[in-house]
């Protein structure tokens, strides 16, 4: 009964959220004269951070109407491409009125572990004036009714499958941190099966290949905890009148609570500063608070057999990199990868994935060509700093063009077999 419990808390706190945020607007209203006090100030900044700390926050916006090109701004749209009851594919169609047929074609498959796509918006954002990106948009489990089925890890590597089917040869994906294993394993499926519409390139950034290596607290989580106990603690119920009514989940709440349990000093800080901004009339750091715990505070459910697999199987057996996970009762062998390049990114300071998880997947993919693998390790940044600000930006997103477009096959119909000569090894 422990979402019910949370849904009633939200749902009973919702009468005084709204009368502090009429408050807050009576108060600010620059008409008022208490506005222009540092009495009137610090009233309406602790009724904006009662109304903040108290709300349910929606999916954001991606936001990115535009993008720079050769120094001129071009419209971009987002078109939904592909749609399936657990994940939107978005297109971000650049109106170009020249053709960049050199521009590598990315699908970039976002994390799905409590946090919206959306997350990944500054990466969209750094790779838009390069290529031509779509975006797993995955959908919040407990909007999802019970009759469109059960989503498992299994689904999660369909998924993949089919959306590279969708895109046609030459694609470049990039799985970004929990992504980094399905994408793994999709690829392997489709090597050992001949597709050939296998991807050009595959990126992995900062996932959990081995998690027996640097086991971060994430990881120790995980393994010290049998999988019954996952189950019976936070698996539960998506409660009425959501769609996804009955639908076990785990819940996007208890994710959340845990990522800030892990750093609740600096939270605690950051809202404290933000109290002081506003009390200051400080504009421009309380937006840049604003925008961060806008994103960071709105998540989604996870169904429970996507959520116990991937525990099990990555977390606790670790059955990727010692040989032993399936797909579809299939074996998902890693050494049957020969024409795909590999990429792997890390950060020295995550403390999510640990430096060397995702480098594992280097020394997994035997048969992978020197020419055609690259590993980069981004000093100075921590698991976010791997897809998003200022490093990434400079430094890791013009290494992840550079490498779709050196080995990227040509966009034909038909398969086309070539020599990629270059590239760098590590």
């Amino acid at each position: 009964m422990f979402y019910q419990l949370y849904e009633m808390n939200h749902a009973a706190m919702a009468p005084f959220r709204a009368t502090a945020d009429a408050m807050r607007l009576a108060i600010a209203n620059p008409l008022n004269p208490l506005s222009h006090t540092v009495l009137g100030r610090t009233m309406a900044a602790s009724l904006e951070v009662f109304e903040r700390t108290t709300r349910r926050y929606g999916k954001p916006e991606f936001g990115l109407p535009t993008t720079m090109i050769d120094g001129a701004p071009v419209q971009v749209t987002e078109v939904v491409t592909w749609k399936k009851p657990f994940c939107n594919l978005i297109h971000f169609n650049r109106s170009l009125k020249t053709p960049r047929p050199d521009d590598p074609k990315i699908l970039l498959v976002a994390p799905m572990s409590g946090h919206y796509a959306t997350l990944l918006r500054g990466t969209v954002e750094a790779l838009l004036p390069h290529a031509n990106v779509y975006i797993t948009d995955w959908i919040d489990a407990r909007m999802v009714p019970m009759t469109d089925g059960n989503f498992d890890l299994d689904d999660y590597i369909d998924y993949v499958i089919e959306m590279l089917h969708h895109l046609g040869p030459g694609t470049n994906v990039v799985g970004v941190c929990q992504p980094s294993v399905p994408v793994l394993a999709a690829v392997a499926r489709m090597e050992a099966e001949n597709d050939p519409l296998h991807p050009a390139t595959m990126t992995l950034m900062g996932g959990p290949i081995d998690t027996r290596i640097n086991p971060t607290a994430v990881n120790e989580l995980a393994k010290n905890k049998p999988l019954e106990w996952f189950q019976e603690n936070v698996i539960m119920p998506v409660p009425w009148p959501q769609p996804g009514f009955m639908r076990p989940v785990y819940p996007g709440f208890l994710q959340l609570s845990g990522f800030m349990s892990m750093n609740l000093d600096r939270h605690m800080i950051a809202h404290k500063d933000f109290f002081m901004h506003l009390v200051k009339n400080d504009g421009e750091p309380a937006e840049k608070h604003r925008d961060f715990y806008d994103e960071y505070l709105a998540v989604m459910d996870l169904t429970a057999e996507f959520y116990l697999q991937t525990v099990d199987t990555v977390f606790m057996k670790h059955s990727l990199p010692k040989g032993e996970m399936t797909h579809r009762g299939k074996p998902v062998d890693l050494a049957a990868i020969r024409n795909t390049a590999l990429l792997t990114v890390e950060g020295e300071n995550d403390d999510i994935s640990g430096p060397g998880q995702t480098k594992a997947a280097q020394d997994l993919c035997v048969n992978i060509p020197d020419t055609k693998r690259m590993h980069y390790m981004q000093p100075d940044v921590g698991h976010y700093g791997v897809f998003n600000g200022s490093r990434f930006r400079k430094e890791i997103a013009p290494r992840i063009v550079s490498f779709a477009k050196e080995h990227s096959r040509p966009a034909a119909s038909g398969v086309v077999k070539r020599v990629i000569k270059g590239g760098k090894s590590a």
